[in-house]
């Protein structure tokens, strides 16, 4: 189950695609070992979150109201 701060975590890297730096980190973490977000190295030494496909269905449920 994830908490309101994951979800809102998800949604804003769903929508933004933010730096990792301006996240809350420990949502990050928990999201990731959720396997719902990972982290793409755009640039050499720059990390960025990305919703995975089961991050992205969780969001749908969301959307849906499940």
């Amino acid at each position: 189950m994830l908490t309101p701060h994951e979800v809102a975590t998800l949604m804003l890297i769903d929508e933004a695609t933010p730096n990792i730096k301006d996240l809350d980190r420990a949502a990050v973490h928990a999201l990731i070992e959720q396997d719902l977000v990972e982290l793409e190295d755009y640039d050499p030494g720059h990390w960025r979150p990305s919703i995975t496909t089961r991050g992205s269905s969780i969001l749908s449920a969301i959307a849906r109201g499940r």
